[in-house]
């Protein structure tokens, strides 16, 4: 027989454990740390230039960012911070290498689906390195206990109070203040009650901390995190409790709030990492976003499970718009949840696998153009980079075959570069009212 007693012993055996994986993973400092990128990886692909011409403009500028020569090669090697400034500075053909960015807020995207496995955590780490390395400013936001963003951008000692969870309990109590603060009364004459939130939620001081205190720095000069931790999973129980102290309250845009208050030009690109489940945080999630992706492996099973999800998706916002209608303001949200775009992307997918064939054409028959044409393709050395918490961009191609590597990362390439054309009219329209999605990409075209 086992009692709780026996799970924790369990549990501390697996942190002694964990310790040990964690020290083969970051560096000897127990710090996640960000690899330098070769002189052939900055020129051909994070540039797109060629590597003579690369080379050529080096030597040209003696200001430039010079880089790093290893004892063991003749190549250069580049920090981030470094490839940014190159960025700004280079103009191969009076082109500017920086990433178009439309006036406005950051854009939104929640990475969701009902299923495990999915490869929800690894399409949010790998969009948010490929935006940085495309000179993108990136805020994640890790609504999944299971923390696996988190861990992968190496923040591994995180309390609760800092995670998702203190941001909804720190917006039930301003909102639950506003509210009781509010001219009392209604259109039909009656009072609006007065909410109480008890001491054991205020006196977390959750309410005076700052919208900076909840976002922490990775180990990407250019990527920020809101973290998240195993303890964070009692905030659906806590939510619950939450709308019973306060059942005007409306839950599912406390992150949105959150994300209003940040300055509009700190970052270009937010990406959200969702748990496998319809909840108050993955409801916080797609209420928030933009855009909504929607990853998903290639078998029947998993096909069944995204159907599943979207059905269940459909109904849960539907009962938000008539459940909440007319409490929100209008200037920052609206009921019904609108959306710029639903996607759908096949993860681990087998080229030469005929069951995937046939489910990419099944997917395809079904969601038409809302299926990305690039699927992410499973690869040794994508295995690799799950099993090393990293991603593929942080994976050093020495460590490989440079072809095994190339492949991995040009199947993530092309997944976010279709993201990238899809979102990038999706947020100058977002941004300017006169500007329709559909005419920016046909003036894009012309």
């Amino acid at each position: 027989m086992l009692t709780h007693s026996d799970l924790r012993e369990l549990q501390t055996k697996s942190l002694k454990m964990q310790g040990w994986i964690r020290q083969q993973t970051f560096s000897p400092e127990n710090e996640k740390t960000l690899r330098r990128f070769s002189s052939w990886e900055v020129s051909e692909l994070i540039f797109g230039m060629n590597q003579s011409t690369f080379r050529g403009k080096m030597a040209a500028d003696p200001t430039l960012p010079a880089g790093k020569v290893e004892p063991d090669g003749r190549q250069r090697w580049f920090s981030l911070e470094e490839i940014n400034t190159l960025r700004r500075r280079l103009k191969p053909r009076g082109k500017s290498l920086m990433p178009e960015r439309p006036n406005g807020r950051a854009f939104r995207t929640a990475i969701a689906n009902f299923k495990g496995g999915a490869g929800k955590s690894t399409v949010a780490l790998h969009f948010a390195h490929a935006a940085a390395l495309d000179g993108y400013r990136v805020l994640c936001v890790d609504f999944d206990p299971q923390a696996t963003l988190s861990h992968s951008m190496g923040l591994t000692d995180v309390s609760e109070e800092h995670t998702v969870w203190g941001i909804m309990a720190r917006d039930l109590i301003r909102e639950t203040e506003a509210q009781n603060n509010a001219p009392r009364g209604a259109a039909s004459g009656a009072a609006l009650p007065q909410r109480a939130i008890p001491s054991s939620i205020t006196d977390l001081g959750l309410q005076d901390l700052r919208v900076s205190d909840f976002i922490q720095p990775t180990n990407w000069p250019t990527i920020d995190v809101v973290p998240s931790c195993a303890n964070a999973a009692f905030v659906e129980f806590a939510s619950a409790q939450y709308r019973h102290l306060n059942p005007e309250w409306s839950f599912f845009a406390a992150m949105s709030r959150f994300l209003d208050q940040l300055p509009d030009d700190q970052w270009d690109l937010i990406f959200f990492d969702c748990p496998p489940a319809i909840g108050y945080q993955s409801m916080n999630a797609v209420f928030a976003a933009d855009m909504l992706y929607i990853p998903s492996g290639p078998g029947y099973w998993e096909y069944d499970s995204t159907t599943s999800f979207i059905g269940q998706l459909s109904e849960a916002l539907e009962d938000l718009a008539h459940g909440f209608e007319g409490t929100l303001p209008a200037d920052k949200a609206q009921l019904p949840k609108v959306f710029q775009d639903v996607r759908f992307l096949l993860t681990r997918y087998e080229p030469g696998n005929d069951l995937h064939r046939a489910m990419f054409e099944a997917f395809g028959k079904v969601f038409g153009d809302k299926l990305a044409n690039h699927p992410v393709e499973m690869t040794r050395a994508v295995e690799q980079s799950g099993r090393f918490l990293s991603s593929i961009y942080e994976m050093d191609y020495r460590d490989m075959t440079r072809e095994t590597w190339r492949r991995a990362r040009g199947s993530f390439d092309q997944a976010y570069d279709e993201f990238s054309e899809t979102m990038l009219p999706l947020w100058k329209a977002m941004n300017d009212p006169t500007l329709s999605a559909d005419k920016v990409s046909e003036g894009e075209q012309a």
